[in-house]
């Protein structure tokens, strides 16, 4: 994917803003506080519905703005034709439309465009709760696999809402035979549910592997585990629902289920599981996050957009240019944003299109290698 056109208006310091990225690297510089993360935020909005600093009600929408306004246009690979993308949102409500038709559901407009976002807070992927790594492969699943009765978002959408059911009454202290029946939707949607989490996990092994050796060789090799959020390999979801009902009568919530599942990385060098440094936390983010990226391109033909705040203070030089080396190799768009261009650039035959933010307004500065 290569995004050719962004346009916001209302996002934090920018009233209005409008940039056309070049294919390969894209370089967004300017001091700190210009703005410059705020771009990379409205392209992950577009493709997350969210910031990957928070919801957007938590001071993405510009001071005296109504709302933030998102407009993407992108081109996917083999494609001639331009696809388009628009958001408005309030921080409560949102309207959005997609090559020209309004879209019912957000996620319809999230499933379009492939943003892959690293960013000083990523390593919450390691060391935070397990919600950020459910998110993670349910992004996997999310774009590569294709519609169908069986496929992961049919089924992630009818075991949320089964989960909504159950957990209602067991607030409500509702009887046996209620919690029954959404105890078996709950069992028939999770347990496949789970299995798609699992193949998924297991597919991006290989890329991790590959990513993590070339990266972080000192930690070893890379092993992911998975944690399905109850003891599948001894009980069936029917019946750990059942174990658990008068556990989740007492709090008020199911303590069991999908909904908890979660994943780890062990690696050989490091025995009995020893905490990750911040540093190696952030490394081992951004490799599930590469190699997240290069299943999705095995699997659809095409990479997603990659970006990457503020790539210099995450990593030194060394790893900067491990990453950029193999983004450039394989053909990705890559927009990064630093007070500089990173020194792991230094010597690498690329020529990055440039960007320049300065009071709230941002400009073209270099286009192969010339002044614009």
């Amino acid at each position: 994917m290569q995004v050719t056109r962004l346009e916001v208006s209302g996002l934090r310091r920018f009233q209005q803003v409008s940039v056309a990225p070049g294919p390969g690297l894209n370089l967004i510089t300017g001091d700190n506080g210009a703005g410059k993360t705020s771009l990379l935020e409205a392209l992950h909005l577009m493709a997350y519905g969210r910031s990957f600093r928070g919801r957007v009600r938590d001071g993405l929408v510009r001071t005296g703005a109504d709302a933030v306004e998102v407009f993407v246009e992108w081109r996917e690979t083999g494609q001639e034709r331009l696809r388009r993308a628009g958001l408005r949102h309030t921080g409560q409500t949102w309207t959005g439309r997609l090559d020209g038709e309004n879209v019912a559901q957000l996620g319809d407009l999230c499933a379009a465009l492939a943003v892959v976002s690293f960013e000083p807070g990523s390593h919450a992927l390691v060391t935070g709760g397990g919600e950020p790594r459910r998110r993670f492969i349910d992004w996997g699943l999310f774009h590569v696999e294709q519609g169908g009765e069986g496929s992961f978002l049919p089924l992630w959408r009818r075991y949320a809402r089964a989960l909504k059911q159950r957990n209602a009454l067991l607030k409500s202290g509702a009887g046996g035979a209620q919690l029954d029946a959404w105890d078996h939707e709950m069992a028939e949607a999770g347990e496949p549910l789970t299995g798609h989490r699992l193949r998924y996990l297991e597919a991006l092994q290989d890329h991790l592997s590959a990513v993590a050796m070339e990266l972080a060789p000192s930690l070893g090799s890379a092993d992911l585990q998975f944690q399905p959020g109850w003891r599948r390999h001894e009980l069936a979801l029917a019946d750990a629902l059942l174990l658990a009902r008068e556990r989740d009568r007492a709090a008020g919530y199911t303590t069991v289920g999908p909904h908890r599942a979660d994943w780890r990385i062990d690696y050989s060098s490091l025995p009995h599981r020893e905490t990750l440094s911040r540093g190696q936390a952030k490394l081992t983010a951004l490799c599930c996050l590469l190699a997240q990226a290069e299943d999705f391109a095995a699997r659809r033909g095409e990479w997603p957009v990659i970006a990457l705040d503020d790539l210099a203070s995450e990593l030194d030089r060394h790893h900067q240019r491990r990453v950029l080396e193999r983004l450039l190799a394989c053909g990705a768009q890559v927009l990064i944003t630093g007070t500089e261009s990173p020194s792991g650039l230094t010597g690498m035959q690329a020529t990055p299109t440039v960007f320049h933010v300065e009071q709230s307004a941002i400009g073209l500065q270099q286009v192969g290698g010339k002044e614009g």
